[in-house]
């Protein structure tokens, strides 16, 4: 699915302005916005502009939420959503749906289990956890509570494209992202309904804001749900899959509080009084 020919770049308020974290918002792999970004999200929320992050990740980092001021912040692939800081929405895996995506068959394969109480990992023996699992606590996943409820699995392997395809086959109602360039290696699965587009419906009505008056910017193949159904897709970096979604493109991270402050500058213009 594609997008209809370019639309003009929004103009007027309302705006639902709407991020991804990694490679959009901040560098992939960062922990803080870029300055230049900061004071132009600054200079939009101002103006009257709502701010939304929906990311991948499992939890948005503190400088992100201190910097961004987001009104909403969807994690998990949009499958746990927050308004205002309350929680809205928490999507979860049934028992069924949850061994069906364990039985993965992925020999020496690093998974990893997001539950409401921390992470979990099961890593192939002699392997011990990476540098950024100790940093976050995580425990092996024979540790993990019984009857707590999984929100999100992650799967590190060659073969995830395989199993992906075989996922999709027999559970297709699940949301597979990843096992594709640039993340050939990474499989993400969520539950039915966790994907960006349905956070950011969630998070526009919400709001208050209808989806036509709103902005995304995206840099990977989890980010196509949300780019095709703004009204203002914005793709950040290179990755060919995304062109056919956009409708505009920013070169990176580093780029966009420019892009941003070319925002703020046509609606300060739209919203100035006529001489």
């Amino acid at each position: 699915m594609t997008r209809p020919p370019e639309r003009p770049r929004p103009r007027r308020l309302p705006l639902l302005l709407a991020f991804d974290l990694d490679g959009t918002l901040i560098p992939d792999l960062g922990r803080e916005v870029p300055a230049a970004t900061v004071r132009a999200l600054a200079r939009l929320r101002g103006l009257g502009a709502r701010v939304a992050v929906i990311t991948g990740r499992d939890a948005a980092p503190p400088h992100v939420l201190a910097t961004a001021q987001p009104d909403a912040v969807a994690t998990n692939n949009g499958g746990r959503v927050e308004l205002n800081g309350e929680l809205h929405r928490e999507a979860r895996f049934s028992e069924d749906e949850l061994a069906a995506v364990l039985a993965h068959e992925l020999e020496e394969a690093r998974v990893v289990v997001f539950r409401p109480s921390g992470l979990y990992a099961e890593l192939p023996p002699g392997h011990p956890p990476e540098a950024w699992m100790v940093e976050r606590g995580v425990r092996p996943l024979a540790q993990a509570p019984a009857g707590e409820p999984t929100l999100k699995v992650g799967f590190y392997h060659p073969g995830v494209a395989d199993f992906a395809a075989r996922l999709r086959a027999s559970h297709p109602h699940l949301v597979l992202t990843g096992a594709q360039p640039p993340y050939s290696e990474f499989l993400t699965v969520t539950p039915a309904g966790a994907h960006k587009g349905a956070a950011l419906t969630l998070i526009a009505q919400g709001l208050g804001v209808e989806l036509e008056r709103t902005v995304v910017f995206g840099d990977s193949d989890n980010d196509v749900a949300m780019l095709e159904i703004a009204g203002y897709a914005v793709q950040v970096g290179h990755l060919p899959l995304l062109a056919p979604h956009a409708d505009d493109r920013v070169s990176g991270p580093q780029a966009l509080g420019a892009y941003l402050e070319g925002l703020a500058d046509r609606l300060e213009a739209a919203e100035a009084p006529a001489t």
